[in-house]
């Protein structure tokens, strides 16, 4: 399903001029506050009118100011999660569930209250209020709900910026199920590095009301330059890899991808299972000779394709390694005294524990297999 999205928009001062166009099962809008990011998905829910241009969701066209379309937020058929729940604190999580079901004709309704329970984890809370919920499961509720209207697009604002790391890495392999289970598009608002990179299939990144850039989530991550200020220092390379194995005696998982095999923390998947990493260029290390006597496990062999300036004295270095490009930040001393240059042959090497819990997604906790 294709989101198609061309405006401009005015809001007071700040001026929006956004075109973009998107296939992809978990599309981002990523960028900075103020940047448009919430505006934008006002306007795809029909909450706000756009002062020209046009928006299609899987061709059926939600707004065409040129010809005079403008399809009410109620008959868009698009559920909405936000930061806060917004659950209604009366009634059970039961009901709660029940209530989306209510705008939807029967004869349009294709999600079933007990797979959405299943897929969401929540058949615990049904008799619960939401007072007696966690953060975290007040928005797998909200989701929950969402789903139950049978959407045809699901837009989620900023889900997680009101919860904890805790309840951040609650939800987020429920987010993941939610993507890689069902057949519904969404377009997922946030600001944060790590949960883009590990949820996005797609990145649309927004600067100041602009498309900065967009495309594949592997692409866009690298660019750094792009990044939010606070946010450089998590930026790198994202692979999609999948498990090999689990070491049970160094509590460790073998990952395999393009660029080699990859050791990371034991994680709670399956063997087989696809696994999303991030290395962030700040966590890489480059050798220009095969290293040994290292306590770093992960050592990948590869090309250097890019040298761009960083910041201040660093620069950033791409490596070709066997088609996965991985990226290290590096200061101009190194870059000189390693005689660094295109084509040159280079081992990209990351410690094992720079994978933490916010750089690798894919696994429910049931899913473990010991």
């Amino acid at each position: 399903m294709t989101v198609l999205v061309d405006i401009r928009h005015r809001l007071g001062d700040f001026p929006l001029d956004i075109r973009f166009e998107s296939a992809g099962r978990l599309t981002a809008l990523f960028g900075p506050s103020g940047s448009g990011k919430t505006t934008l998905i006002n306007m795809i829910a029909g909450l706000i009118r756009p002062d020209q241009g046009r928006i299609e969701v899987d061709g059926r066209v939600l707004v065409d100011t040129a010809k005079g379309i403008f399809v009410p937020k109620h008959r868009r058929r698009i559920g909405m999660v936000f930061q806060d729940a917004r659950l209604f604190p009366h009634m059970s999580v039961a009901s709660n569930l029940r209530y989306g079901r209510w705008f939807t004709p029967a004869a349009e309704r294709y999600a079933e209250i007990d797979a959405v329970v299943e897929l969401l984890g929540i058949e615990p809370l049904l008799a619960r209020r939401p007072a007696k919920l966690s953060g975290g499961e007040r928005q797998r509720v909200a989701i929950g709900r969402a789903l139950l209207a049978s959407p045809r697009l699901l837009l989620m604002d900023e889900p997680l910026a009101s919860l904890d790391e805790a309840r951040k890495a609650e939800i987020l392999p429920y987010v993941e199920r939610l993507r890689d289970e069902t057949k519904i598009p969404i377009v997922y608002v946030s600001h944060s590095v790590a949960e883009v990179a590990r949820l996005a299939s797609d990145v649309v990144m927004l600067a100041r009301g602009k498309l900065a850039a967009s495309g594949p989530t592997t692409a866009v991550m690298q660019r750094l330059d792009l990044l939010p200020a606070e946010e450089r220092g998590e930026g790198g390379a994202v692979l999609d890899t999948s498990v090999l194995q689990h070491d049970e005696v160094f509590g460790m998982t073998v990952l395999g991808s393009n660029a080699g095999e990859i050791r990371v923390p034991k994680l709670a998947a399956t063997v087989g299972a696809p696994v999303r990493i991030r290395i962030r260029a700040r966590d890489v290390m480059i050798a220009t000779e095969r290293p040994s006597g290292l306590s770093a496990l992960n050592i990948l062999a590869g090309t250097i394709v890019a040298i761009r300036p960083g910041e201040g004295p660093t620069v950033e270095i791409g490596i070709d390694c066997n088609g996965a490009t991985v990226l290290a930040r590096v200061t101009e001393q190194s870059r000189q005294v390693l005689k660094l240059r295109l084509g040159g042959q280079v081992f990209a090497v990351i410690k094992t524990v720079s994978f933490d819990q916010a750089n690798t997604g894919g696994g429910l906790p049931a899913e473990a297999d010991g």
